[in-house]
């Protein structure tokens, strides 16, 4: 028996500010745990190697494979006072701040394994509950905005806040915590830093997730309710499995996972090419972090704009193909030997250029493809007759999750295949890191390409939604009558 659709009212601004809030904290994270921090923080100051520090990561994020479509099932069909999706917003609040404080905050004396299990254990429980809070938070958009266009719109202010939370965060980590002056003459290496950084950043997180679930609790009356029934372990199996079975769902995932990969390579080896290749210093690398701000306010208007303009698969595999050229230009630029010398301004114009251009095309098809996975719901829907928005976002929810860890680990084999040595000091041979270029450039070729592939076979268009919109309001009608 189908469902029937939900049918807010319509969406206000101060609403769609507020949901977008919630966000920072995914953005927080995102920044804080990105490859390019985790590797050489893991790497250069718990001194774990290169390749313990990537397959950190990768096994940290295991656990999301199997928890994040269960919170997805959960939040599919939890009952309470206050709807399905916001317990599990309200409670996930404190332990996000718990686990990413004692993160950064390791015991003094932690070596080898011991290093290795504490970073493994603090990653699990910081991506869980943040998990715990993003995946029911996002899950309300097809509810939220029925709409083929205006969930892209809603999204957009969703991912406008993320990219920009990002931005901001490594702007602080870098110019401010990780400074490198005479107070902090170990600059990224310096430990307490580190510790001063976690504080700050996990406060910020549990005040967004509380603010935006109490502005969002209003909406609560207008969401669909579940209905009562039982729940087995196979039943719910069974549901996540035929979820994942989407031939939709599919395609999107194979894409975000070949793209992610190349992106998770990108993200992990960032902050050596910056530091190595460049020869920035820390405080240098923050001001590029504010074009992901100029980017985020780019893609808020651009995406919807975009999507309504050329179609969502069609905006998608063009952003995409342009996105990998224009990431190649500067590192291929440097060796054909056509980049300006280290320590100029042009040189940092043409990176901070490289930033903004690349984040707002990456954010772009963020929202894109966040509103090709919401235009699922009604499919699979269609099929099984069942609601499945959270397993859906979770499934999507892994994508970059699993991605950033398979990046983090081949960027750990490329760097270690390269001779690159644990904690290097400011100089290293030249040959190193150019070696370690040359490696990077066609892993990035190969994973993006299979992805823009796997996106022709993507066949939900807004003819499709609007069709299996009709056939499911006609089917709740008839249950109705």
């Amino acid at each position: 028996m189908s469902l029937p659709l939900p049918n807010p009212p319509p969406l206000g601004f101060p609403l769609k500010l507020t949901y977008g809030l919630g966000s920072v904290a995914y953005g927080v994270a995102a920044g804080a745990l990105s490859a390019s921090v985790l590797v050489y923080y893991f790497n250069q100051v718990m001194h774990i190697p290169a390749v313990w520090g990537g397959a950190a990561i990768l096994v940290s994020l295991s656990a999301d494979v199997i928890l994040d479509p269960l919170i997805g099932h959960g939040s599919d069909n939890f009952r309470s006072r206050i709807g399905r999706r916001h317990p599990f917003m309200y409670a996930s609040a404190l332990p996000v701040a718990v686990f990413f404080y004692f993160l950064w905050h390791a015991p003094r004396g932690l070596e080898g394994t011991s290093a290795l299990v504490f970073a493994m254990v603090m990653l699990i429980g910081v991506r869980v509950s943040v998990a715990s809070y993003e995946i029911p938070s996002t899950a309300l958009t097809p509810e939220l905005a029925p709409d083929y266009h205006q969930r892209t719109g809603l999204l957009a202010y969703r991912w406008f806040f993320s990219m920009a939370a990002m931005g901001v965060i490594q702007l602080l980590l870098y110019v401010v915590y990780l400074r490198q002056d005479a107070a902090n003459p170990l600059g990224a290496r310096n430990p307490l830093r580190y510790a001063e950084f976690g504080t700050m950043a996990a406060v910020v997180m549990f005040v967004c997730i509380l603010a935006s679930s109490a502005a969002t609790h209003s909406r609560i009356r207008f969401l669909y309710q579940p209905p009562s029934r039982p729940v087995t372990v196979a039943k719910t199996l069974g549901e996540i499995a035929s979820v994942f079975s989407n031939p939709a769902l599919q395609v999107l995932m194979l894409s975000g996972v070949l793209g992610g990969a190349g992106v998770g390579i990108t993200s992990a080896l960032q902050t050596y090419f910056y530091l190595h290749l460049w020869g920035l210093q820390p405080q240098m690398i923050g001001p590029l972090s504010l074009g992901a701000l100029l980017a985020s306010l780019a893609g808020v208007f651009l995406a919807p704009v975009i999507s309504g303009r050329f179609g969502k698969k069609r905006a998608m595999i063009f952003l995409l193909t342009i996105s990998v050229i224009t990431g190649l230009i500067p590192i291929t630029g440097r060796l054909l030997g056509l980049m300006p010398p280290n320590g100029t301004p042009l040189l940092f114009a043409i990176l901070f250029l490289d930033v903004f251009v690349s984040l707002t095309l990456g954010l772009i098809g963020l929202v894109l493809v966040s509103s090709m996975v919401a235009d699922v719901v009604e499919d699979q829907q269609v099929r099984t007759g069942v609601r499945s928005e959270g397993v859906l976002f979770a499934a999507n929810g892994l994508v970059p999750k699993i991605t950033v860890g398979i990046g983090a680990f081949i960027a750990g084999i490329l760097i270690t295949l390269v001779g690159f040595p644990t904690y290097a000091g400011a100089v290293i041979d030249p040959q190193i890191i150019r070696h370690l270029a040359l490696a990077y450039i066609p892993c990035v070729i190969v994973l993006n390409g299979g992805s823009i592939v796997a996106l022709l076979f993507y066949r939900i268009d807004q003819e499709t939604h609007d069709r299996n919109v009709d056939l499911l309001r006609q089917a709740a009608s008839a249950v109705e009558n």
